[in-house]
């Protein structure tokens, strides 16, 4: 049966993270959950059970997190899916993005996840099986988003790597999908997931606009629904077929056609240029 799976879930405490855990615990599943803080996960989850095992973690400890897979497997015999969620947003002009801010940005999303897929690989070998969801963004796909450009190098990052992850873990009878939303209404364009440079210089208006736009306009009325997109990585952790790219929402479906579109026009219009290069 499906719902046998073991799940481990990290950056749980809200967002598309919080949504998963709740749906899968009202379905039936064993899950870890890690946040950095425990209360805060607990009291967002709010279900005591056996099956729910809360985990304070900081993704950036490989110790932390080798202790989590740990406690997770004494308690619940193995792992199943892993989802990589824990992340935040980052707006602001690569000039006014200290190296502290953009590198801060690397350790959480694509370093974090690095060090749980390198400390859960071991046991996701051994039993010849698994499922390693990666959550990246459409903006690790298309990235001509003025302010977005620190945020975007991570969830390409993480999509290199995972695509890289697919080919190596294949053999073991593990797989991997990239998660690639578009916007949902949850609480990632609020104040604590989503971080703007300390030294703004004003003469990005373009970068104001965009952080204007996300913080004021969009915060609470993206079209995507958290609940559905859940449900859709549930369906995937369950399809022997699963994709390596599953884009969700309308209009993460447009922007990946629309930066296909704008590549297979630059392959062809500079062809003659492009192809000029051997020997």
């Amino acid at each position: 049966m499906s719902n046998q799976n073991i799940w481990f879930v990290t950056g749980a405490s809200k967002g598309l993270g919080l949504t998963l855990v709740k749906k899968l615990l009202s379905e039936g599943y064993k899950v870890a959950a890690t946040s950095r803080n425990i209360s805060d996960l607990e009291n967002a989850v709010g279900i005591t059970s056996d099956a729910f095992l809360p985990l304070a973690v900081n993704i950036k400890s490989e110790e932390s997190v080798q202790q989590a897979i740990e406690k997770t497997i004494s308690t619940f015999g193995k792992i199943d899916v892993v989802v990589n969620n824990a992340g935040y947003g980052m707006l602001g002009g690569l000039e006014e993005t200290t190296d502290q801010e953009a590198r801060d940005n690397f350790d959480v999303n694509v370093f974090g996840s690095l060090n749980i897929i390198r400390k859960v690989l071991p046991y996701l070998r051994a039993q010849q099986s698994g499922h390693i969801i990666n959550i990246s963004s459409i903006g690790g796909f298309v990235g001509g988003y003025p302010g977005f450009g620190v945020y975007c190098a991570t969830k390409f990052a993480v999509n290199g790597f995972s695509e890289a992850l697919d080919a190596e873990v294949k053999p073991f009878g593990i797989k991997v999908t990239i998660v690639e939303p578009g916007y949902f209404r949850t609480n990632f364009l609020s104040e604590g997931s989503l971080i703007v440079p300390k030294n703004p210089i004003d003469a990005y208006q373009n970068v104001r606009d965009s952080q204007h736009l996300h913080q004021n306009q969009m915060d609470q009325q993206q079209a995507g629904d958290p609940e559905k997109a859940a449900a859709a990585m549930i369906k995937i952790a369950n399809q022997p077929d699963a994709p390596l790219n599953l884009f969700l929402g309308e209009d993460a479906y447009q922007l990946a056609h629309q930066k296909i579109a704008s590549v297979q026009k630059d392959l062809e219009t500079w062809k003659e240029l492009t192809t000029s290069t051997g020997f």
